[in-house]
């Protein structure tokens, strides 16, 4: 049985932080679907003027990344980029129901919503601050090369040093990443002051249930803060 586990350092230096996680142990993931295409295309609509600037939510992930040393002016918190899409009309491709219902929940509750698939992780997954030795392949990396994270950034990692997300929610790998042949998933919501951590909570609990109705999944939901630094995933079918 494989643990998600934030290491100490990250705690100590966010000691509010939030991560609501989806475990999902088998589902049915389509490359379309009309009405997770519609409910995006709503949101999207509905964020299309969102104040980036003055945004509360953004400004927590751009502070969150500052600590770390990371630049969010150049390698933007995920939910930064997503509506910063949307705001120059790039608008988001629908690649599969799963990424399409993380895209609508990130978007709704304005927070970092991502996953993977976790079949191809050896041991446990880390959230740590990087050594600078581990392994990235960067999503639709066209020849495999891999990169190295930066000394000290805030990773998404297994035991044996894959990175499956830099910059903790800048860049995922392109070795978990969750296609139609993917059955066995954990998909994350993370939230820092000072958005209250319930909202993490909704935004979970919507996620369960979305991916539930829509992609016939077998789902259970957990946490992990400061008080539950890590946690047994089991996704074992029942």
């Amino acid at each position: 049985m494989k643990k998600i586990i934030i290491h100490k350092s990250v705690l100590d230096n966010y000691p509010d932080f939030f991560r609501g996680i989806v475990i999902v142990k088998s589902c049915d993931i389509k490359n379309s679907n009309n009405r997770i295409r519609k409910l995006l295309k709503k949101t999207i609509d509905e964020r299309f003027d969102f104040d980036i600037e003055g945004s509360v939510e953004i400004a927590a992930w751009d502070d969150a990344h500052r600590k770390f040393g990371s630049s969010p002016e150049e390698f933007y918190p995920s939910i930064k980029s997503l509506l910063l899409r949307i705001k120059q009309g790039q608008g988001l491709p629908f690649i599969n129901t799963v990424v399409a219902l993380m895209n609508y929940i990130s978007l709704k509750y304005l927070l970092p919503c991502g996953g993977d698939d976790i079949a191809v992780i050896s041991g446990n997954i880390h959230l740590m601050h990087a050594k600078g030795d581990e392994r990235f392949v960067p999503l639709g990396e066209p020849n495999n090369t891999v990169h190295n994270p930066d000394r000290g950034e805030v990773i998404y990692a297994s035991d044996d040093g894959l990175v499956m997300c830099r910059k903790w929610n800048w860049r995922n790998g392109n070795a978990s990443k969750i296609d139609p042949s993917s059955k066995t998933l954990v998909m994350n919501i993370d939230c820092l002051p000072p958005i209250d951590r319930q909202v993490g909570i909704s935004a979970r609990d919507e996620l369960a249930d979305l991916l539930t109705t829509h992609c016939d999944a077998m789902v259970y939901t957990d946490y992990l803060d400061i008080t539950r630094p890590n946690v047994d995933i089991d996704v074992d079918a029942d």
